[in-house]
């Protein structure tokens, strides 16, 4: 016998899904849905009270024709659980909650005791108005007072948000101060290590007039037949010594290695009998 939960299935090599029939329906059909009640409602017919959360098999459709700013609006269609008449009762995107459309009568509608109230308050206080100006005058004030205070936040949201854009202003600037602070400290430290290049090159090279140099038989002529010639030494008459022109740690070194000296050279050994003038002789033959 075959497992009743299988994760694959066993399709024939001639199988092709597309001579399956489809099942064409209605463009609103109606889908059935478990559900449970949205509010407390009364059955018109029986009287019967159906409490809030109570679980039906509904069935759900699209309301055709009616839409709350390109929100649809479903019905639900449910049964009396005494004398099963039929209920139907629809979304009411308005005010976020459902609306008992036939078949019940909902027990409790907020939204309608909020606007009674509304309205009880605004007819008392008008007819307070009537009988007392001072009460009117009192209102009015309190009405100006809170257009004020209004009108007050307002003012103070709208210095706070230019503060805040003025702040952020600010930062962008200081960065930029910044930023312009580190490229001048970076030009400074180029133009300090140019300068020290242009020392370096004026003291091992210098300019002096063509004629001293053409008595000197050639010392290294980069410009010919001008009356100012760069020379690959420094001016002078006599040229630098070499040690002059190495850095202070090799003449250190240098100094160190002549204060030591040369080492003494290796003398050949000599063999002792040569040394003393000993000369040995064949041995003589042995007598027969």
């Amino acid at each position: 016998m075959s497992e009743r939960k299988v994760l694959n299935k066993y399709f024939p090599p001639d199988f092709d899904p597309s001579l399956i029939p489809r099942r064409r329906q209605p463009k609103n059909s109606q889908q059935v849905v478990r559900l449970m009640a949205p509010f407390s409602m009364r059955c018109n017919t029986c009287g019967e009270y159906i409490y809030k959360g109570k679980k039906f098999n509904a069935r759900k459709e699209t309301v055709e024709g009616e839409d709350y700013f390109g929100i649809k609006i479903f019905r639900f269609y449910i049964k009396c659980t005494l004398c099963s008449a039929e209920i139907t009762f629809k979304t009411d995107p308005k005010n976020t909650d459902y609306s008992a459309e036939h078949g019940a009568s909902r027990n409790f509608e907020p939204w309608r005791d909020e606007k009674a109230v509304e309205e009880e308050d605004r007819l008392a206080k008008l007819e307070e108005e009537e009988n007392n100006p001072m009460k009117a005058l009192e209102n009015r004030t309190v009405d100006s007072k809170r257009e004020m205070d209004i009108l007050d936040a307002l003012q103070d949201i709208r210095a706070r948000n230019a503060r805040n854009e003025r702040v952020g202003h600010s930062v962008d600037l200081l960065e930029r101060l910044g930023m312009e602070e580190i490229e001048t400290e970076e030009d400074r430290e180029r133009k300090l290590a140019e300068e020290e290049d242009e020392k370096l090159v004026r003291e091992v090279f210098a300019k002096i007039p063509a004629s001293e140099s053409s008595s000197s038989n050639g010392a290294g002529l980069s410009q010919i037949g001008e009356a100012v010639i760069t020379v690959k030494r420094k001016a002078g008459t006599q040229e630098p010594e070499l040690q002059t022109l190495l850095p202070e740690s090799a003449r250190a070194l240098l100094s160190a290695a002549s204060s030591i000296g040369a080492p003494a050279a290796k003398r050949k050994k000599v063999a002792g009998k040569n040394a003393l003038g000993i000369k040995l002789k064949g041995k003589a033959k042995a007598a027969v």
